[in-house]
């Protein structure tokens, strides 16, 4: 079965709504934690919503070969802890990875067996910087880099298993529930 279902999009496809959307739609699929060194954000929680480690602590676990996947993004590191995959493969249990286009790649490398990788594409490039711009969350120059990142992810598209192109959120949610439905139903 493959059990850990891998989500990766640029910034501002869709990927946290639809990754959110079937946490709650699969009560039985748990969120794949992963480690960082950016720093924690009003609300978030140390083991909930990340690891968050020092940059010291991020490469000592890169030496010890503790992370099955990591990259660096604008100046911070994000990575999975390979005890909490190892450790969710054991129990058989449906996790969901929301990570980078290369952190998938990854993932798949290391977990060929276990891994389902699906890609949430934005309908264009132009839609996703409307997208980015109306969160109003960054400045026009790290939207630019964003654009920048994303046209480079959408270059690997090709290495996932389904992409869902995210021009109508109803029918974006269904198709991703239903590639897992699928999954699910092949166990």
């Amino acid at each position: 079965m493959k059990n850990l279902i891998v989500l990766s999009a640029p910034s501002g496809a869709g990927k946290t709504t639809v990754a959110r959307h079937l946490l709650q739609h699969f009560p039985q699929c748990a969120f794949s934690v992963s480690a960082t060194t950016r720093p924690m954000r009003s609300g978030e929680q140390h083991g909930k919503d990340y690891f968050f480690l020092s940059r010291e602590e991020f490469l000592e676990n890169i030496g010890n070969g503790n992370l099955v996947e990591f990259e660096e993004i604008f100046g911070n590191f994000y990575g999975t802890l390979r005890s909490q995959t190892d450790q969710r493969i054991q129990e058989q249990a449906l996790v969901l990875f929301d990570v980078d286009v290369k952190g998938a790649v990854s993932l798949r490398n290391a977990y060929p067996k276990e891994s389902l990788l699906m890609y949430i594409a934005p309908p264009d490039l132009s839609v996703l910087a409307h997208r980015l711009r109306s969160r109003m969350t960054e400045s026009e120059e790290q939207i630019a880099q964003r654009l920048s990142r994303a046209a480079m992810e959408m270059e690997y598209m090709g290495h996932f298993d389904h992409i869902i192109v995210n021009d109508k959120l109803d029918i974006t949610l269904a198709k991703a529930v239903s590639v897992i439905e699928e999954e699910l139903s092949n166990t």
